[in-house]
């Protein structure tokens, strides 16, 4: 793996693709007078954003142990996956691999680059079979294999990801968004032994800041390189990066909304068991919980009369929805509408 060949899974054209770049954001100065980029001399967001968003990496490559050299910051996590599809995958020919459950927009931006989607279904606990997952990839050509863990929708977290990665010879991308409600250990940890490996995560779950739309893809110099050949000039503002950079300086903040929402985690689960109407609550190291209803068109009906929104997983994973942990407040509104429900 330590001599793998990442140009052999470029896209040619992507290999010769010159990236743009902001001659300000690439050269230091002391006091520049700034008339480069057409911009407006009044106001206070006047100026573009720093394309490199040099301070912002900087600070999350304290925060993960990283270099800065291997972050590209996204516009969400969603940008980061449609820019590394965009960077392996050619038009019409090459395919991705995605869990089956999983998060959809993988397939979305797929399709959308006129790549086949194929799935890999998950046994009855949610987790891949590896006969399985080594079937199709002998069977078929795939340039890029997405694994979420903790998976979304279900909740759990994959076990032994270093064997797909191991056993994967194109792009293995690891969506970690629901990492920092997990036990397991992210699988940053792997960056430095698999060059084709990709890990996503973000600022939009446990940081509480999905409003700014920041997402971080950590991967080799030489992927991040390419991620930021394709990606737009100036795709994170000005305000994002600021109050991502602020938000980093409160990692008490972070701590204690996971806590709280670990807590809130296990009340819940001991009040869904007082449910007539559920029929299973399935495991979760996430911020929210998949469970199976004895009838879901009617549960799911009744918390919108109530304006509580869930998201129905029903028909892909027959009987179930998906209910994302909120405050205290919300939690007991929940509940209380769950049990007055008569099937």
């Amino acid at each position: 793996m330590k001599n793998m060949n990442i140009n052999t899974l470029v896209r040619d054209n992507i290999l010769k693709l010159q990236p743009y770049i902001s001659f300000r954001d690439h050269n230091e100065f002391s006091s520049p007078v700034l008339l480069d980029a057409n911009e407006s001399p009044f106001g206070e967001f006047n100026r573009y954003p720093d394309s490199t968003q040099k301070k912002l990496k900087n600070k999350l490559a304290g925060l993960k142990k990283v270099s800065p050299s291997q972050i590209a910051v996204g516009n969400g996590s969603d940008e980061l996956i449609d820019l590394i599809i965009k960077v392996f995958c050619e038009p019409k020919k090459d395919s991705i691999l995605m869990m089956n459950p999983s998060f959809a927009m993988y397939g979305f931006y797929a399709a959308i680059n006129e790549n086949k989607v194929l799935k890999l279904d998950l046994d009855e606990n949610f987790e891949i079979v590896k006969d399985d997952f080594l079937k199709i990839i002998q069977e078929q050509p795939i340039k890029i294999f997405f694994l979420c863990s903790p998976n979304n929708p279900t909740g759990n977290s994959i076990e032994d990801i270093e064997f797909y990665i191991q056993n994967f010879e194109g792009i293995v991308v690891v969506d970690e968004a629901y990492i920092e409600f997990s036990e397991n250990k992210s699988s940053l940890e792997l960056l430095d032994q698999y060059p084709n490996l990709i890990v996503l995560q973000t600022f939009s779950k446990a940081w509480g800041t999905a409003g700014a739309r920041v997402g971080m893809a950590y991967a080799s110099e030489e992927i991040i390189c390419l991620i930021n050949t394709v990606k737009a000039p100036y795709n994170v503002n000005s305000l994002s990066q600021q109050l991502i950079l602020e938000t980093i300086d409160n990692e008490e903040r972070l701590k204690e909304n996971v806590n709280s929402i670990l807590k809130e985690r296990l009340w819940l689960k001991e009040q869904f068991k007082e449910v007539d109407c559920i029929s299973k609550v399935f495991p979760t190291d996430a911020n929210f919980f998949l469970i199976e209803l004895k009838n879901v068109d009617g549960v799911y009906d009744r918390m919108l009369e109530n304006e509580i929104l869930t998201s129905k997983r029903d028909p892909a994973i027959p009987g179930c929805i998906r209910i994302n942990i909120g405050n205290r407040k919300e939690n007991e509104m929940l509940i209380t509408i769950l049990k007055n429900i008569q099937l």
